[in-house]
């Protein structure tokens, strides 16, 4: 797959109450805010690091004063468009094709020590299949992308989103469509406390362990994990 391949990032806006509300309820929500800003910028990173273009697609759409205030203008930044999350990604994909992007790779913001290993291998996938996907622990996908070419819309179509049966409907869909689909490693969500730690406990003496989101954990690990 061409160098020229997008990164498309969905996050939300960082504002108290509205980001990471399960895990809110355990950890407060300021904790819960600023955690959710160090796994954006983390992934960031990441993706950053594998030379690829990233547009931050960001919710909800007129927030875009408050990411960019945040962010910066070096990465650019649209909003999230559409009723419901299918929509927003089907959108998303249709407007870095329709700008002549040959192939991206859409990714969330609630894995932050993904592997720039497993995202570089997504990209690469495309290169020998119509679609990559990589599933959640929670029964979701954290990661999905398509050749502009091999692009599915109806994938996001009639999807039960936020429940345990996403992966597996998603899949039904491509299989359905005959389209090569490219599996990347599943990889655990940080939606809860239970994840919080078990995403503290995995990073210990990795290179993440000089991330930002280790340096909060580190810091305030007796208050989050009593």
């Amino acid at each position: 797959m061409s160098d020229n391949s997008i990164a498309l990032l969905f996050i939300k806006a960082p504002i108290k109450g509205k980001v990471k509300s399960r895990l809110a309820a355990t950890v407060g929500e300021e904790a819960a805010l600023e955690l959710y800003k160090r796994f954006v910028l983390d992934t960031i990173e990441t993706v950053e690091k594998s030379g690829h273009a990233l547009r931050i697609c960001y919710h909800p759409p007129d927030s875009g004063k408050i990411v960019s205030d945040w962010l910066g203008q070096k990465n650019y930044a649209m909003p999230q468009e559409g009723d419901d999350l299918g929509a927003r990604m089907e959108n998303a994909f249709s407007r870095v094709f329709s700008e002549g992007f040959p192939g991206a790779v859409l990714i969330g913001s609630d894995i932050p020590d993904l592997p720039s290993a497993v995202f570089q291998e997504a990209f690469e996938s495309l290169a020998r299949s119509n679609a990559v996907i990589g599933q959640a622990a929670d029964g979701g996908y954290y990661l999905i992308g398509f050749n502009r070419g091999s692009f599915f819309p109806r994938v996001f179509h009639g999807i039960a989103w936020s429940t345990n049966t996403v992966f597996r409907e998603t899949m039904a869909i491509l299989k359905g469509a005959l389209l090569r689909v490219h599996i990347a490693p599943e990889r655990r969500d940080v939606d809860t406390l239970d994840d919080l730690r078990d995403l503290f406990e995995r990073n210990r003496g990795t290179a993440f362990d000089k991330s930002r989101t280790m340096a909060y954990l580190i810091r305030h690990r007796e208050r989050l994990f009593p």
